[in-house]
């Protein structure tokens, strides 16, 4: 990892929430091997003040150590996944993501695999920069399968905060992750990345539908999204795109009795109506599909 990262700008401080999981020990190592001053939080095994996922956690005391730090890092327990928190913001997992992507650019890698709910900014950022993209279904398994397939170079799941370089590891990596960005901190291509995604926005939601409807009211909504929207795509639920900026993606729960909605613009009001419209679409479809009555 070392290698890979190369060497970090004047000894950043550097803040890290290792959520009393396997990156408890690792983590600062890792970072003090790089020449970093650092300042750890939860470090004890089995303990945290906050909960396993850092995604959802508002990881308030990371957030405040990371107003008297360069960057500030928070890892799952099982150290694959990593939020990013700058100057007491808590960043959006989309954006862990944006900035690995946007360091193996910097690399000359540009064979890259986005899942199909990843942000639309870093897949413009990644062709602004010459990359070529393939969206795969979510999940990272579905990355990492095709990836596989088209010899990609990176990629990653911007909802789950996970990052993967095969030339490392085959696998979401917050470790690796977290040292790359840690050498962008204060370049003008992190200022820059980070900026460009604060101009997006996400809304996710779910409608609650009872599993056994879930499949006649996805292919009800079909074809309500394809009278209503130009351009679809089902690579995994369906995915309407709206304009450069905008998507709205609908796929069901393997697990729950859901229906799951994600919406992306860089104007917020007007995420904000695309998933009003989107979930009374998907309540009309379950409703015509429970009056059928055919599962």
């Amino acid at each position: 990892a070392v290698d890979l990262i190369g060497n970090l700008r004047a000894a950043p401080r550097i803040a890290l929430d290792v959520g009393g999981g396997a990156a408890f020990k690792v983590a600062p190592q890792l970072f003090k091997r790089l020449g970093c001053k650092v300042k750890t939080i939860n470090e004890k095994p089995g303990e945290a003040s906050r909960g396993p996922d850092p995604t959802y956690d508002r990881l308030q005391d990371l957030v405040r150590a990371s107003k008297k730090s360069d960057i500030g890092f928070a890892f799952d327990l099982d150290g694959d996944r990593l939020v990013v928190v700058k100057d007491g913001r808590k960043q959006a997992p989309d954006v862990t993501l944006g900035l690995g992507i946007a360091k193996v650019l910097e690399m000359r890698y540009k064979k890259i695999v986005l899942s199909i709910d990843t942000s639309v900014a870093i897949e413009k950022f990644i062709r602004e920069e010459g990359g070529r993209v393939k969206r795969s279904k979510v999940g990272e398994a579905n990355v990492v399968d095709l990836m596989i397939k088209t010899n990609s170079q990176a990629g990653g799941e911007g909802s789950s905060a996970g990052f993967i370089l095969p030339k490392f590891n085959m696998c979401r990596d917050g470790l690796l992750t977290s040292g790359l960005i840690a050498s962008m901190v204060g370049t003008r291509q992190f200022n820059e990345i980070v900026r460009f995604m604060e101009g997006y926005f996400q809304l996710r939601s779910k409608v609650n539908v009872d599993s056994r409807f879930h499949k006649k009211t996805m292919k009800i909504l079909l074809k309500k999204m394809e009278r209503q929207f130009s351009e679809i795509i089902t690579t995994d639920g369906v995915k309407s795109i709206i304009d450069e900026d905008s998507w709205a993606l609908v796929r069901q729960s393997n697990t729950e009795h859901v229906i799951r909605i994600s919406v992306e613009s860089n104007n917020l009001n007007k995420v904000k109506s695309i998933k009003k419209q989107v979930s009374k679409l998907v309540k009309k479809s379950y409703e015509e599909a429970r009056r059928s009555r055919n599962y």
